[in-house]
């Protein structure tokens, strides 16, 4: 039993993280690695500094503790510190996967079901092939000098294949994956697979470059999601802002930002790749309104960002693992659905681009996104297909461009990769949102 210093706040994380790893390359075993640890990150508080230690002996914890509170200061004041005073007292126990837990699936297993997709890429028109199994299981606990106590779980697996598709028109490389929360969810997914590699094939055997300049585009919802990550979520995270007096009257609450049936949220209630109900302070997750109705209306916070700025905690204090501090991250971003209907997108869009998958995104004033594929609109439908490099646009112009998004919206779970921020890379998160059309976008 822990027993936290006196007249300091002090907290701490326990994470068990069990991995596993499968690669073929051109059908052969590259990579086979199951790998578990366990470790802690402890913070001891005086209201002028913090003072951190990660550790991998989890029996250490009360001698971490002691070692952190003998270099701070004591201070009888400090449940009155406006950062203390926004931390949450929760107590809850939220394990999902104790029933179909990727830990109990023998390795054996993982493998036969990798190999099962192999075949896939033993087609005519691919080389340099890779087939890869992921999968991550945590279970992490939290407990505070304020009486907070939280135990959590987190899963997902999935298979990705890579390939090259040989004699195309220009170099293409690019692969498709399947993201599930449970072993279940990764069998029988053999022929959507299938006919998207065959997508790809055609796309890189037909594709000529697109003739640089100003489109209006339609984005699928995974690249409007990209869009909201790049363009707004980063711009969001309230850190950002602290050091810079221009970023916090260029983003003040209450201003029109965008076109007004843009809504942009946050959340790490739902389920996938960005699901996290309480954050790595013990907040729990709740829906934050980033932007509603073209207006803005939020931002995300840890309890040191909302002191700074005296608003409310969201629950986006997050770390990648049990060696790093929390820091204000995204969650689950997504832009909310409108009235439109994708065939009304397209049939307002002739003659410009439609945008269903991305390699990669970036951006902060200004925005960049490579597709992976792209299509004229002809006849308000997708038609040719062309090669775009990136597409690009001044964040607050854009959010202004857009003029139309449909009830429908998908929100994409990645298992590869996540997002970076200063050292900590990657963080699971998960975005989308709408079909959306954007006008005015640069391409080339």
């Amino acid at each position: 039993m822990l027993k936290f210093p006196r007249d300091l706040y002090s907290d701490v994380r326990v994470e068990d993280v069990a991995e596993t790893t499968l690669v073929l390359e051109d059908g052969e075993l590259k990579q086979c690695t199951e790998s578990r640890r366990r470790g802690a990150f402890v913070r001891v508080y005086d209201g002028k500094r913090w003072y951190n230690s990660a550790t991998t002996e989890p029996d250490r914890l009360q001698q971490e503790l002691d070692t952190l509170a003998a270099m701070a200061e004591p201070n009888p004041a400090i449940g009155d510190d406006p950062v203390v005073r926004r931390f949450e007292v929760n107590r809850d126990c939220v394990l999902r996967w104790q029933a179909g837990d990727l830990r109990a699936v023998p390795v054996e297993q993982k493998l036969a079901l990798l190999r099962s997709y192999q075949p896939l890429l033993e087609r005519s028109g691919l080389a340099a092939t890779r087939a890869r199994y992921l999968d991550v299981h945590v279970d992490k606990t939290f407990r505070s000098s304020l009486g907070a106590d939280i135990r959590q779980d987190y899963q997902h697996c999935g298979i990705a294949l890579g390939y090259t598709v040989t004699g195309a028109n220009a170099p293409f490389t690019n692969g498709r994956q399947r993201y599930a929360s449970d072993f279940a969810g990764l069998q029988g997914c053999q022929e959507g697979l299938r006919a998207a590699i065959a997508e790809d094939v055609n796309y890189a055997m037909h594709a000529v470059p697109v003739e640089p300049g100003e489109y209006t585009c339609v984005l699928s919802p995974t690249v409007a999601g990209v869009f909201a990550h790049e363009s707004f979520g980063h711009k969001s995270e309230s850190d950002f802002m602290l050091g810079s007096e221009t970023m916090r009257r260029e983003w003040e609450l209450g201003k029109q930002v965008g076109w007004e049936g843009l809504s942009i949220l946050d959340s790490g209630v739902p389920n996938g790749s960005g699901y996290c109900p309480y954050d790595d302070e013990g907040t729990r997750a709740r829906d934050t309104y980033l932007v509603k109705n073209g207006v803005l209306t939020g931002r995300l916070h840890s309890a040191a960002t909302a002191a700074a700025l005296d608003e409310a905690v969201t629950g986006n204090a997050r770390a990648i693992s049990f060696e790093f501090e929390p820091i204000v991250r995204m969650t689950s971003t997504w832009i909310a659905g409108g009235t439109d209907t994708f065939e009304s997108l397209l049939r307002g869009a002739e003659g410009g681009l439609y945008i269903p998958d991305f390699f990669h995104g970036s951006g902060m004033s200004t925005f960049t996104i490579a597709p992976a594929r792209a299509y004229r609109i002809r006849g308000g439908k997708p038609a040719e297909p062309v090669l775009v490099s990136v597409i690009s646009g001044n964040v607050m112009q854009t959010l202004h461009q857009i003029d139309g998004a449909t009830a429908e919206t998908e929100l994409r779970s990645l298992f590869t990769g996540g997002c970076g921020k200063m050292e900590q890379w990657p963080l699971r998160v998960a975005f989308g949102g709408p079909y959306l059309r954007v006008r005015g976008l640069k391409a080339q």
